[in-house]
């Protein structure tokens, strides 16, 4: 069925809310309660959907009220599911770190375990909204839904846009159909997977989106239709990342590229020991020869180089421009800079072979 007779059968009411669209997905266990609903534990780790308004103009703090506010402005949520919560952290999400990631991952994956856990909630800010979704993306291989929402405005804001989206959010973990598509992210009646989702505008409410795919689905009237699957190859089947063992993440640096960009940028890095360099080059990841010949350099000793490019969509592709080969980098594919990052962290815990990261962002991305 296509996008457009879905759409038609949704608006004239035909289409069923939970109808699954790939019968060979892995089942998940669904335990509910004696009310019949889906049990769903929300963790909240502030940003401005919990932020607080200082005076009538734009100004405010983030992460100024706790879980149970949030929830206490929908309460229409609890009939749709059972509602728990616990507050991870209570930060603006430009401060998230990998301290939390790790604590986050954990906790997810071990709320999932339990069998009277359906499925995770996660209210974050937007600024790295899309890396921690990544992150518990490659992290948690439960197939019970995980959704990651925020909010432009916040809470006190006229016209907050946090209650719609913590609503969302709870129909599309409540939904069957949300199982084994990976880690989801509710916005503004969107729902995205976390690789390809990118904030993609400073102040407005329609602030995410996919530039390369498109989201997975829309919530109406809360009911969540999926209008597709994931194109790629699904992390889903990957073994992912065991982060159970570790306390911290290899140290993993951004530099941008543009015209006459310097190799001191790269050097610095370097000379820091980081154990991974992302560039955000331009184009198809190329770099002016400068930064090019740092980064070469980088290689040589060691350090994994991954090409990925600021340009907003399209893949950086291997050995089109460049010849990665030759040079020991690493080809982003479709990862945007901020998650090649993400994903560069996580192999760097297994390998700092070129080639086997190199297979890694291809299983992966």
């Amino acid at each position: 069925m296509g996008y457009f007779d879905k759409l038609k059968k949704a608006v004239s009411g035909l289409l069923p809310a939970q109808k699954r669209e790939n019968k060979d997905a892995p089942a998940t266990e669904n335990i509910t309660s004696p009310r019949g609903l889906p049990n769903i534990h929300v963790l909240a780790t502030g940003g401005t959907i919990a932020g607080k308004q200082t005076d009538a103009g734009p100004h405010y703090q983030a992460g100024k009220h706790g879980v149970e506010a949030l929830l206490g402005a929908v309460p229409t949520v609890r009939g749709l599911a059972n509602i728990s919560s616990e507050q991870v952290a209570n930060i603006g999400s430009q401060d998230m770190d990998e301290e939390i990631w790790l604590k986050l991952a954990r906790r997810v994956n071990e709320l999932l375990a339990r069998t009277d856990v359906d499925g995770i909630i996660i209210t974050h800010g937007t600024d790295t909204l899309e890396e921690t979704a990544y992150f518990l993306d490659l992290t948690v291989p439960s197939g019970k839904p995980v959704v990651l929402l925020g909010a432009m405005r916040p809470a006190n804001a006229v016209g907050a846009d946090g209650p719609a989206n913590l609503f969302d959010a709870v129909v599309v973990a409540s939904s069957p159909d949300s199982a084994a598509r990976g880690v989801l992210v509710a916005m503004n009646g969107n729902v995205f997977e976390a690789r390809d989702v990118t904030k993609v505008s400073t102040t407005a409410v329609q602030a995410f989106a996919a530039p390369n795919f498109g989201p997975l689905g829309q919530v109406h009237d809360g009911r969540v239709f999926y209008w597709r699957r994931s194109d790629r190859a699904p992390a889903r089947q990957q073994p992912g990342f065991d982060i159970s063992g570790l306390d911290k993440l290899p140290e993993v640096g951004i530099v941008y590229g543009h015209a006459n960009a310097p190799a001191l940028p790269v050097t610095a890095l370097v000379e820091a020991q980081y154990r991974g360099i992302v560039s955000a080059g331009v184009g198809n990841g190329n770099l002016y020869h400068k930064a090019l010949a740092a980064l070469a350099d980088a290689a040589s000793r060691g350090i994994a180089v991954v090409r990925s490019s600021r340009v907003a969509a399209g893949p950086t592709l291997r050995g089109i421009e460049l010849d990665d080969a030759r040079y020991g980098f690493v080809a982003a594919g479709t990862l945007n800079p901020q998650k090649a990052r993400v994903l560069l962290q996580l192999a760097l815990t297994r390998t700092q072979e070129p080639a086997e990261i190199q297979k890694m962002f291809v299983d992966y991305c």
